[in-house]
Order: structure tokens, then sequence, then C-alpha cells
């Protein structure tokens, strides 16, 4: 009897650990199959990418996720393909996977499905790009070798003329209150107050430091280029507007439009130094290369530097969000307790990032007008603190 109770017992004890063990190993593969649903890298890329719309949150139905609800404003769709002419609608048409007028958007679901990630060129990348229109055929699969030419109106060039008539408003009435006399004779009022302490800041601290007795000649594109980085940087931290200046690019062709400026200032003695600086002949064959790499990695620094701190700051920020939501899919009452230090340090982030904006517009500016006055190289008497070729 005693070794039957003890069988009993143990077969008791078993029997309870395999449930525990059981009902363990089910909630680990649940939250498992939540984090699996929940893309993380998805998701981050997906805000700090460029759209077709502007997205701003979603109220889910989860008994008919199509029936979800998506607060989003719809952009134009222009596009050209050889044989069938422009067509124009709004980006909504493409919602739910939809193919309209013979041209789909492909998205990231909608390529898994498929399987389109597998098809691979010569080199072995993807020949099917993520958010880009294609023509479909009769199935509504996308065609490849059919050319589609995009003029659509994304979020980033949207939001970049929205933020350009905005400045242009901006300075043309403050530039009109000094033309009639306001802040001339008489204190400044408004923006004036706000706006002109800046400019006299990129002059002063600015401009004339690194670029002498003709830092008026470029003032004014130094100011466009602060003050066009500045108010785009500050849209881009407004919850559901565009991270413009986290687009290379856009970093790009301000980086270009600097090199064009740069090169424009050059003159004989920056050259000679180029091709035949002042050092020892046997160092001349390992230095010139050097000095001709060092055209092209002036505007490349602009370009990366604004893309990446601009780029960095929003992911992080994301990321911490969405810390808070696989902590909360291994087990709610993680989720619930490390939510308030996620969203401090997003929080702070945030703050760090507002800083950022206006260090980044800063830096831009400073940086070209130092390769602007390093192009004038060799007229010495340019340059206040100019000597053998460096800017103090």
């Amino acid at each position: 009897m005693i070794k039957i109770s003890f069988k009993s017992l143990l077969v008791a004890v078993f029997s309870v650990f395999s449930l525990v063990v059981s009902a363990q190993t089910e909630k680990q593969a649940e939250a498992a199959t939540k984090m699996e649903k929940m893309d993380a890298g998805e998701i981050i890329l997906d805000h700090v990418m460029d759209a077709h719309e502007f997205h701003f949150f979603t109220i889910k139905n989860k008994e008919n996720p199509e029936a979800s609800t998506n607060a989003i404003l719809p952009l134009p769709i222009i596009v050209y393909s050889p044989g069938k002419g422009f067509s124009s609608f709004l980006s909504s048409r493409f919602h739910h996977d939809q193919v309209y007028d013979g041209y789909r958007l492909l998205e990231p679901a909608f390529i898994k499905e498929h399987g389109l990630d597998q098809i691979k060129d010569a080199k072995g990348q993807p020949r099917y790009e993520v958010g880009k229109i294609y023509a479909t055929d009769a199935a509504g699969m996308p065609l490849l070798d059919t050319k589609v030419y995009d003029f659509s109106l994304t979020k980033n060039t949207t939001q970049m003329l929205f933020t350009l008539t905005i400045l242009l408003v901006l300075m043309l009435s403050i530039a009109k209150k000094y033309k009639n006399g306001q802040g001339v004779k008489n204190a400044p009022k408004g923006w004036q107050n706000a706006i002109e302490p800046v400019i006299t800041f990129v002059r002063d601290d600015i401009a004339r430091p690194n670029l002498g007795k003709k830092y008026k000649t470029y003032l004014p594109f130094l100011l466009t280029a602060f003050f066009f980085i500045l108010i785009n940087n500050i849209f881009g931290l407004i919850p559901g507007f565009a991270n413009v200046s986290g687009n290379i690019a856009f970093t790009f062709v301000l980086g270009i439009i600097s090199f064009i400026v740069i090169l424009f200032s050059t003159n004989k003695h920056y050259w000679a130094h180029i091709f035949w600086p002042p050092v020892p002949h046997g160092v001349k064959p390992i230095l010139i290369p050097v000095e001709i790499l060092g055209i092209f990695t002036k505007p490349f620094a602009l370009i990366i530097r604004l893309f990446a701190n601009m780029l960095a700051g929003h992911i992080i920020i994301l990321s911490f969000v969405c810390l808070i939501f696989i902590m909360g899919a291994m087990k709610t009452a993680l989720g619930w307790g490390t939510s308030p230090l996620f969203v401090a340090l997003a929080v702070f982030i945030y703050l760090l990032e507002v800083l950022v904006a206006f260090i980044q517009a800063y830096i831009f500016t400073t940086l070209t007008a130092v390769f602007i006055g390093q192009a004038f190289e060799g007229g010495h008497d340019e340059l206040p603190g100019h000597h053998d070729g460096a800017v103090i």
C-alpha cells in the first residue's frame, strides 16, 4: 500500500509539473508569436522611410483587421509608362493590396506572401523594391520589364514644399516690415525678435570669421541653408510629419549644392596647392591623391553627418517605444513595469533631438563656410586670422 501510494504521489507530482511546464511553454510560444507578428524593424523603417501618404494612427479591429480605421492623408500618385501614358490618382487607391489602373504599390506583406524577395538579380539582390510602384499583369502581379516613371508627391517632397512655403512667407513678411521701417527706426516686433538674433549670429559667428571681406557675397546662401535645414529638422520632430532631414536624397542635394558653391569659389592658389602641394618632392606622389580625394570628402562629410544624426535620433526613440510592446508580449507585468523607464528614455532623446535640430543646422552651415573659406587659399589678405592655408 505504501509503495502504491508513493507511486501515485510521484505520478501526481510529475503530472502537475508537466502541466506547469506545458502552460509555461504555451505562454512562451504565444509571446513569441506576438513578437513575430510585431516586427520592430519593419515598424521603425516604415516610420523613417518615405511614403505616398501621411499616416497618423490606426484603430485596429481585432475581429476584422481589414475593417481597421486608418487616419491618413493620401497623396497624389503621378506615373508614366510607355504605351500607356500618364496616370494620376490618390494613394488611397492602393489600400489593402489593391491594384488600380494597372499599377501596384509593392508592400512588404505582398512581397513575403508571394515570395518576390526570393527573385534575385545577377548580384544576388532582390529585384523588387519595397514601396515602389510597378505596372501589373492581368493577375495583378508586378512586371519587372515594364518601365514606370514615378513623379508622385511623396510625404518628404510634400513636407519639403510645405516648409519651404512657410519659410518664404515668414521671411518675406519680416523683410516687408524692415522695408516699412519697423525694426529700423524703432524696436522690432513679433517674429523679427526671434529671427534677427539668428541672422546676426550666422553673420557674425559663421560668415565673417571664415569668409572675411567676402562674407556678404555668401551670406544669403548660408542663411538659406541654415534656415531651410532648421525648419525641416523642427517639423521632422512633430508626430505624424516626415523626417525630411533623415532622408539621404535631401542631404545629398544640399551637399551637392554646397560642393558647387565651393568649386566656384576656388582660385589658382587653391588648385596649385592641390596638384603641387608645398612638400618635399618625394612626398608629393602620396599627398596629391590625398588632396584630390579631399575635394570630394568635404561634401560627403556634409551629406552623411546631417543624414546620420537626424535619422539616428528617430530610430532610437522608436526603438524605446517598440521595447515597451516587446516586453509586454513576453509578459504583461514586465511590459507595464518597464514602460515608465522606456517612456522616460524616449522623452529624453526627443528633447535631445530638439537641441540636435539646431546644432546640425549650425554645423552644416559652419562647415560649408569653412570649406568655402579654404577655397580662397593663397589669398592671405582675404581672411582675418588666415595663416599658412589654415583658418584660425
